[in-house]
């Protein structure tokens, strides 16, 4: 085994054009730093129209993509994929299994989705360059119960879809508010019998309905304050680390894997929630934790020696210009983040490589269309992405040193 192995990781890849035929310098300094890694990691943001069919199951955020653009992803440099997040279901359990059929076919490791529920927890391994590796790819959504999968059960069949890490958004209330919202929810007449015609019930189970109302399909707590928080599904986050602490106890470098869109109203915050799931999956023996979700890059954390990338914002991100929240420039800013592992799956060092989508010309435009790929940035841009990401990571107690125009994280 090779003392050292190199495992790439970026921002995720919403990506529904072919991408190959685009030979830019600064995609092709890009593309270099993917294939001289031994292992090159994304989520693919989507979800594929193939063989299986399927039917729109979104409004205006729906979207999906030829096969081909996992030929471009793959000629890119990528051959890791994490598969699980709110666009995978987009075309039902027909897109899943197209998708399942079309990534197996051009030999991605992959995790996230799973033609039944056991199946989609499983973590995808492989054996890249002498190394075990491994992924563990999950949801926590909010999307709806049907995307997620499901075992087979009692005259019921199983259901293809995206591996869930539940997390139920509590609204906290103070005593006053509290008690108007139970009057609210008395006057309109919402009452148990009505739920019993809801396949999905509001009403947590097995609370004292003075303390918590569900109403709307979101939690109501009593709290000192007014606020927010997330609830983990204490099921799902033990079946998700039950299967990283297996694949670790084979001699596996995991990469955990989680996408959400719980964010904070700061796009730059990190929500306690997400820290505490992170340092579950690494102390289940995972080497890594890897987030996408808040469309920015957001700092890295070092725990127990295992770096925490809380969002590494976009790396191929073909959306609309009609979407006015995706003309901020950081959504189209990123790092290249290179992780070297020793022979015994510690890490050694990352380095940071900053990326403008479009390139730095493209940002003061209006349109978006045009931004198809990440430019290696120089110069000024690569100052201030890094000079932000440094701020930002500090603020964790991760020390990166700036020189050349990377960022260089020692451990």
């Amino acid at each position: 085994m090779n003392d050292r192995f190199t495992l790439a990781v970026t921002g995720q890849s919403l990506i529904k054009h072919d991408i190959r035929s685009l030979g830019t310098p600064a995609f092709d300094e890009v593309r270099q730093l993917l294939h001289h890694a031994d292992l090159s990691f994304t989520n693919f943001e989507g979800t594929i129209l193939g063989s299986h069919g399927g039917w729109p199951l979104k409004g205006s955020f729906f979207g999906c993509s030829d096969a081909v653009v996992l030929d471009a992803l793959q000629a890119t440099g990528f051959g890791g994929l994490s598969l699980s997040n709110n666009h995978a279901f987009d075309l039902g359990p027909s897109g899943v299994l197209s998708t399942l059929e079309e990534v197996e076919k051009r030999g991605f490791l992959h995790a996230g989705l799973g033609r039944n529920q056991s199946e989609a927890s499983r973590a995808g391994s492989a054996t890249i360059r002498g190394r075990s590796v491994a992924i563990v790819a999950m949801d926590g959504g909010p999307g709806p119960d049907f995307m997620y999968a499901a075992n087979a059960g009692k005259n019921r069949p199983e259901r293809p879809g995206v591996n869930r890490l539940g997390l139920s958004q509590i609204i906290e209330l103070d005593h006053k508010a509290f008690d108007q919202m139970r009057v609210v929810r008395e006057k309109v007449g919402y009452t148990a019998i009505d739920l019993t015609n809801d396949s999905q019930p509001d009403d947590p189970p097995f609370v004292d309905p003075h303390e918590e109302i569900g109403l709307g399909r979101a939690i109501f707590k009593r709290a000192p304050r007014c606020g927010r928080s997330v609830k983990i599904d204490e099921d799902d986050l033990a079946r998700n680390l039950a299967a990283i602490k297996a694949a670790a106890s084979d001699g596996c470098l995991v990469m955990a894997y989680l996408h959400h869109h719980h964010w904070a109203s700061n796009w730059y915050q990190v929500p306690d929630w997400v820290s505490a799931v992170a340092r579950q999956c690494i102390d289940a023996g995972a080497a890594m934790f890897v987030s996408h979700g808040a469309p920015v890059l957001q700092p890295v954390e070092i725990y127990r020696q295992r770096p925490i990338f809380y969002s590494l914002g976009n790396f191929i991100f073909h959306v609309r210009s009609q979407t006015s929240a995706w003309h901020a420039p950081e959504v189209w800013e990123s790092v290249v983040g290179l992780c070297a592992y020793g022979d015994d799956n510690t890490l050694i060092d990352i380095r940071f490589y900053p990326i403008v989508i479009g390139g730095e010309d493209s940002l003061g435009g209006h349109s978006l269309e045009g931004r198809l790929v990440p430019h290696l940035a120089t110069g000024a841009s690569a100052t201030r992405i890094l000079q932000r990401f440094k701020r930002q990571s500090a603020d964790r107690g991760a020390e990166i040193d700036l020189a050349d125009g990377i960022g260089i994280l020692r451990v």
